[in-house]
């Protein structure tokens, strides 16, 4: 009777959850502005029909950040290095130093897509972002940079010898 009542249970439980339907999306993470970098760069190079595609590289060679909390200079002599296949796709690395107002240095490693084509109506389309990873001194009032993951939404501005990265803290 006991195993009947549980089949029962079951059976009922199931026929429940498929009448609600399609289940709704969950809810989104949210963003938090983190900060803008303006990023100067260098005469990009390019490495032709390597194994892996074309390698392009483009020095970084200074610029400042600043968001809620934190403000500095990015230090001259880390890179973005590219690697574009015959498709229009290019994995981007960005790696380099940033160094707060108040001294503390931090490393970050930022990694992308670039893609570019035509949508299903044949209009040109392009997507740019990226996934900043900070790492600070955990004993500093920067310390938080460690611990969340980024998003970011680069931009170029006319005149600016460089690209413009802004950069939301998921929630």
């Amino acid at each position: 009777m006991k195993k009947l009542f549980m089949t029962i249970l079951l059976t009922a439980f199931t026929l429940a959850a498929a009448a609600q339907g399609v289940a709704t999306a969950p809810e989104a993470p949210k963003l938090t502005f983190a900060l803008q970098l303006k990023v100067t760069l260098g005469e990009a190079f390019g490495i032709n029909n390597t194994q892996h595609g074309r390698r392009t590289v483009i020095p970084i060679t200074g610029g400042t950040f600043e968001g809620p909390g934190l403000k500095g200079t990015i230090i001259n002599g880390g890179a973005d290095y590219q690697l574009a296949n015959a498709d229009g796709r290019s994995e981007i690395e960005a790696i380099y130093c940033i160094k707060t107002d108040d001294g503390v240095y931090i490393h970050v490693r930022n990694r992308g897509i670039i893609t570019s084509g035509q949508d299903a109506e044949g209009k040109p389309n392009f997507y740019f972002r990226c996934a900043p990873q900070f790492e600070a001194p955990a004993d500093s009032k920067y310390g938080w940079l460690n611990n969340a993951l980024f998003v970011c939404a680069p931009s170029f501005a006319p005149g600016f010898q460089g690209i413009t990265l802004n950069v939301w803290k998921v929630e």
